[in-house]
Order: C-alpha cells, then structure tokens, then sequence
C-alpha cells in the first residue's frame, strides 16, 4: 500500500491533456511545480458522457496524488484534441475520441466548481513553448509539430491566436493543388504529404524494394514498426533514400512555413514532435532552407526557426498556463 501524502497547504492548478490514447492530468503550484499526477487510457470510452467522467476521475486522483482537495483548486486547464469554441468552452470535434460538441468547461466546472479554460492541445504545446521553452520573450511565436497530422498554433503578444468561433492555424489542412479539398480526398493537403504517417509509408516502401536495407533489418515493412527513432537510425547507417524521403517532406513543411512567414511575420518558429526530436538538425535545417527560398528578401532574418525544448507533457503545463492567464485577468477586470 502506497503512503498517503501529506495535506498540500496551498491553492492549486490543474493542468489536462485530453489525448486521443492517455488521458494525463498534472497538478501544480503557482510557481508551475508539479505536485500530483494521474493518467488513464482515453481509448474505450463508450462516448462522450463516459469520458467526461473518467476525466472528472483522473482529475479526482491526480488531486489525491497532490495531497490536495477539490476547494484548493483556482482553476483547471484542458488541452483537447480537435476543433474548440474558445467563446462557449465547447470541443466542437474531437475525430479520434469519436466525440462531437462537447461541453466540456460546463461538465468540469460543475464537478469541481471551479473556472475551466479549454484549448487546443496543439494551442497548449505552443503556449508551453513560449511560456517556458524555446519561444520564451516572443512577441509573436507559431509552434509546428509534424506526426501523425500537422499541428500549428501561435501566440501574439501573450496570446493565443484563435478565431471568432473556433481555434484555428489548422496548418496541415492546406490544400496544394486547386483540386484539392481541405479534407484531402480529391487530391492532397500539406499534412497527406509532410506527416510522419507519410513519411513511414514511403519508407515501407522503400524498404520493400531493398532501397533502404537497414531500415528493413530493424523494422522490415510493416509501417506500425517504422518510429521516428528507427528512421534516424536508418539514416545514420546510411539509408540514403530514407534521408532522401525525409528531406521531400522538411522542405514540403517549409513551404508550409513560408507561408505562415509571410500571413504572421512571427520572430520564433518552433518545430516540435517525434521527427523533430529524433533528427533535429537534418529536419530543422531543411525545414530553415526550404522556407528561405520561398520567402520574400524583406522577411530573411526576420524570424528564427528552432526546435522545441519542453517534452511530451508540455502540454499539460501550457493548458493550465493559458487558463490561469485567462482567470486572472477576468478577476482583474472585475
């Protein structure tokens, strides 16, 4: 049996990353200090009511971890994975949980009667960049992080950059040719080209043909095999059509990048994810080149694009950052 923690004194902030596989809830300090944890699986719920209450639980045991109660909380932070209403605090689509118009900051708050703030999860990874990683000071910051889609998210003048209805900076969804849907089912979006989904399925392939040996040893062909780890491996022992698969898809993202240079002029842009960690100075320096050649001479120099610093539970600390920011000015206000 596990000791029980002493009584936390103090008020406290949740943080909660609603992912499309963990559920992970953090409890911290007003300095940002963890003092609990909790985390369950996501996939299973039967629906959005049943997963709204396993959140409430996770939440419930992340507390207990803390040495904390319900009273002390000052407010809860909820990263989403999908479309959200900022204005309404509903999770309007959340594909991979199956979930539809959700209110989750009404569920939440009621349960713990409290604030609740939501965003998007990828929203939350660039807001934990610029609060304490590689975007800290910017004035204004976009966060790009290449997996299984392309997440973007930005950040002006201490603020996240949402629309009037819905979050937004759904990079990935660029259509490239006039053919194309959003959705990419008549032709191709930036993410069906530049994604680690992509680039995996041209490995397979590749190694299938005996193009890339090495990969083919570690992982063979099935794609579930192939990881960003296994594909810088490949690289370094000298998988040259491997390199070559991954050099098309950074410069497809600087495309992607170039873009966002000249609709924004931000002066950070963070790269972050699997591909970025696992080979950041191919990924990062192709990705600089490929965005230099397509920008205008007036922005060169202007901004700097660098890989993330914070891990994979960064999100966690940029959701309750944002709700905490976003609580206190409307107490301030009063």
């Amino acid at each position: 049996m596990s000791k029980k923690k002493k009584h936390y004194p103090g008020k406290v902030w949740v943080g909660f990353d609603l992912g499309g596989t963990k559920m992970l809830a953090k409890v911290f300090n007003d300095d940002y200090q963890t003092l609990g944890r909790a985390k369950q699986k996501t996939r299973g719920n039967k629906g959005s009511m049943a997963g709204l209450s396993r959140m409430v639980t996770v939440i419930e045991e992340a507390l207990e971890d803390a040495g904390a109660t319900a009273d002390q909380v000052m407010g809860i932070g909820v990263g989403c994975p999908g479309p959200i209403n900022p204005t309404t605090g509903v999770l309007v689509e959340a594909p991979n949980l199956g979930w539809e118009n959700v209110h989750v900051e009404e569920h939440l708050g009621h349960a713990f009667d409290c604030r609740v703030v939501i965003c998007n999860d990828v929203d939350a990874g660039v807001y934990a960049e610029f609060h304490e990683g590689a975007a800290r000071d910017a004035r204004c910051a976009v966060g790009i992080f290449p997996g299984t889609g392309i997440g973007a998210g930005a950040v002006i003048d201490g603020r996240l950059l949402q629309g009037a209805n819905l979050s937004c900076m759904e990079l990935g969804h660029i259509p490239l040719y006039p053919e194309t849907s959003g959705h990419g089912e008549n032709g191709s979006t930036l993410e069906l080209e530049c994604s680690r989904l992509k680039i995996a399925s041209e490995a397979a392939r590749a190694a299938y043909r005996g193009q890339a040996p090495n990969l083919l040893k570690s992982c063979g062909t099935d794609m579930s095999n192939i990881t960003s780890g296994k594909l810088a491996a490949a690289v370094e022992a000298g998988d040259i059509e491997i390199e070559n698969i991954i050099i098309r898809a950074a410069t497809l993202l600087g495309c992607g990048v170039a873009t966002i240079v000249h609709l924004l002029s931000p002066d950070k842009i963070v790269l972050g994810g699997g591909l970025v960690e696992a080979m950041p100075e191919l990924y990062v320096s192709t990705v600089r080149e490929s965005a230099r050649e397509r920008t205008l001479p007036a922005y060169h120099g202007t901004y700097e694009i660098v890989a993330a610093e914070l891990e994979d539970d960064a999100g966690v600390l940029g959701c309750v950052a944002w709700a905490r920011k976003n609580i206190e000015e409307q107490v301030g206000s009063y």
